[in-house]
């Protein structure tokens, strides 16, 4: 796979199981990292950030005792932040269309489906470099813009027309990552 040269990236790969972190530890090496890090939790993961500029972080949803979700929220707004700005790519089985929409509300720049990917892990690094997102403050969210394009709109009400447009979730199904890639907008 060609394309940037990841080895002067710094990466923190956030997940309880050991195996996942082996494994996207393994793909990060593939594509040229030098220096990858793990934590077992977001509790650890923060302290982790506190001595360790990582330039990309990967986060799994479900841990304990501090989840992906809440992890994210620390990051973005937590008074003793390391670094707000951190790109995060949320990895999930979980793939339901709510769970995107609450992943991206919280903060994060890219979702990930599992099972991943050299490929699928690669093209969120590389959205992530290629299409720089800036911060923005709205309420209580911080965190890279959650509109992907930009949609030259003329019309009255662009959001209340944009939010009828989205189809709704199907019950009890997950999303597949090119449905999650559709729904951002990648």
């Amino acid at each position: 796979m060609s394309g940037y040269n990841l080895e002067r990236l710094n990466f923190l790969v956030v997940d309880d199981n050991k195996h996942m972190r082996a494994l996207v530890k393994t793909i990060l090496h593939a594509l040229g990292s030098k220096n990858v890090h793990e934590a077992a939790d977001g509790a650890d993961a923060f302290k982790e950030l506190r001595h360790f500029p990582a330039d990309i972080i990967i986060c799994d949803w479900n841990m304990s005792p501090l989840d992906g979700l809440d992890f994210v929220r620390l990051v973005r707004t937590g008074k003793d932040s390391p670094n707000p700005f951190v790109p995060i790519i949320m990895l999930t089985g979980h793939t339901e269309m709510h769970r995107v929409i609450e992943a991206r509300d919280a903060g994060v720049h890219e979702f990930l489906a599992k099972p991943i990917s050299t490929k699928d892990l690669y093209s969120r690094i590389k959205s992530i470099i290629d299409k720089p997102r800036p911060f923005i403050r709205a309420g209580l969210y911080f965190g890279p813009e959650r509109r992907r394009r930009q949609i030259d709109w003329k019309g009255p009400e662009r959001r209340k027309a944009h939010l009828q447009a989205v189809p709704q979730p199907e019950t009890g199904g997950g999303l597949r990552q090119a449905e999650v890639e559709a729904l951002l907008g990648g």
